[in-house]
């Protein structure tokens, strides 16, 4: 083998080495669950399908466009009785998608928000308790606008941008489909 050979050998881990992953899972959707509504005994899969009426519904009250037709649901039970609505959703951050979790009361009040899996390399700190707290007890009246009822995170604009108006459709795809 030459010296060249040798070079590019060598190159090649090094390459493989600079390359990082940025992906992180922090909840399963059990975990979620469970986090989301620490009370309930069981949580029933109740995944709808969306018409086509429905998503330009929950796109006129909530501004943005509902993309999945077949949305994750579970019903969160306790004793028989329903505590909530547990919906997985994922928005882009700045170029990669943010998996989060949303709880909704039956009476389409937000419970909390939990981020399962983030994927970008910058503004991690949408995850934090304290700026996903500014969700709980909203409604879809709320404005949802950064910088008026939640916080902007320097250097996680459109992450903070996408969550809320996502938290937003989930509260508008309750109103819609869920507390009918």
């Amino acid at each position: 083998m030459n010296n060249r050979d040798w070079a590019a050998l060598c190159f090649i881990p090094a390459t493989v080495l600079v390359a990082p992953v940025f992906a992180q899972d922090y909840l399963s959707v059990a975990q979620a669950q469970h986090a989301l509504f620490p009370k309930a005994d069981s949580f029933v899969d109740s995944t709808i399908t969306l018409t086509s009426e429905q998503r330009d519904r929950i796109k006129a009250l909530a501004g943005v466009r509902q993309r999945q037709e077949k949305p994750p649901v579970w019903k969160a039970m306790q004793g028989g009785k329903l505590q909530g609505w547990l919906l997985v959703d994922e928005v882009i951050g700045k170029h990669e998608f943010i998996t989060y979790a949303t709880a909704i009361s039956p009476d389409g009040t937000v419970l909390g928000v939990e981020v399962m899996s983030y994927r970008e390399t910058h503004g991690g700190q949408v995850r934090d308790a304290a700026w996903l707290a500014h969700f709980a007890g909203k409604h879809l009246s709320d404005p949802f606008k950064l910088d008026q009822d939640v916080p902007n995170i320097s250097g996680a604009t459109l992450s903070c941008r996408n969550i809320t108006d996502g938290v937003k459709r989930l509260l508008a795809l309750h109103k819609v489909v869920l507390a009918s």
